[in-house]
């Protein structure tokens, strides 16, 4: 089994991104670094890490960092039992987030745990899976109801999306209404390259579309790029009722919705301090999402009025 100070090191070497910053963090030199990783990857028989900038994990190295963040996590928890209550350390939960969940009922959730130390990472609900593969996080909220092998998942409930646009976007490219032939012309804000929502709205809706898009990697921004006219897209509810209700937004199409169910992914392994985090996540999810299996109606969406005349980011 190998040394816990040799897989501490590994953490801290992908995290840190190279030998340097992973010396600076341990309080040890670049050398001793090296020569644990290297002392690491003898004991394996595998090249764990790539030597570049960042450096990153071969599969073998994974699957070391994996038990690495488990091992690491569990010490600290046996630490924090031990010392008395005003000397005991904050547990390290790294934790994959979508940016449209961060932005709206994520962090009431986290706020409520104390004796924790989160780092949070941003990725597409689509993509958040990967980051509990490659031994990046030890939970993770996604889209994918199935687990990764090792993992857990647990429904959470779905975030609700309409195509909406500033009055003045409206006036100018739909006066007569929200059309296939409206959707081909006017510009559609997008998270990132990872980012399918508006891609999944526009196939059923005008399939034939090929607007011009606006990138706007940031949840806050996405909105306010909507908000300020630079184009459409689909935001949440949770997000933008209120500026619907204010007359900031309309909703530009009354019928469709695109719903993101939401799963909490974590490793199997017993932990009071992640299933702190899983319980608070899961109350809070019950507050403020719609549970899965129940529709988004029409009836149902805020600011319905015409535009016709009247976030983005992962969900």
């Amino acid at each position: 089994m190998a040394d816990i100070e040799h897989l501490r090191t590994l953490a801290a070497v992908v995290d840190g991104g190279t030998f340097e910053a992973a010396a600076a963090s341990l309080h040890i030199t670049p050398s001793a670094v090296s020569q644990r990783i290297k002392a690491l990857e003898e004991r394996s028989g595998r090249v764990l890490v790539r030597r570049t900038r960042p450096v990153e994990a071969t599969e073998p190295g994974r699957a070391l960092l994996r038990l690495a963040r488990q091992l690491v996590l569990l010490e600290a928890e046996a630490e924090r039992a031990l010392a008395a209550e005003d000397a005991a350390r904050a547990t390290a939960v790294p934790l994959v987030v979508n940016a449209d969940s961060l932005a709206t009922w994520v962090l009431p959730a986290l706020a409520r745990l104390d004796g924790i130390a989160f780092e949070v990472v941003l990725d597409d609900q689509e993509h958040t899976l990967d980051r509990l593969r490659d031994g990046t996080a030890l939970a993770a909220i996604g889209s994918d109801s199935e687990p990764v092998q090792g993992c857990i998942a647990r429904p959470l409930g779905s975030m609700v999306y309409r195509a909406a646009a500033s009055p003045r976007f409206a006036a100018r490219w739909c006066p007569d209404g929200w059309t296939p032939q409206a959707a081909a012309a006017a510009p559609m804000l997008v998270f990132d390259r990872k980012d399918a929502l508006q891609h999944r709205y526009l196939r059923a809706f005008a399939p034939d579309a090929r607007p011009p898009q606006h990138f706007i990697p940031a949840s806050t921004q996405f909105v306010e790029a909507a908000v300020l006219g630079l184009g459409w897209g689909m935001l949440p509810d949770l997000q933008v009722e209120e500026l619907v209700r204010d007359g900031a937004l309309v909703v530009l199409d009354a019928e469709r919705v695109e719903e993101v169910p939401l799963f909490w992914h974590q490793w199997s392994l017993r932990s009071a301090t992640v299933d702190a985090v899983a319980a608070a996540i899961a109350e809070e999810a019950g507050r403020v999402l719609r549970p899965v299996g129940v529709s988004a109606t029409a009836s149902r969406a805020p600011g319905r009025g015409r535009p016709r005349n009247g976030r983005r980011s992962p969900a």
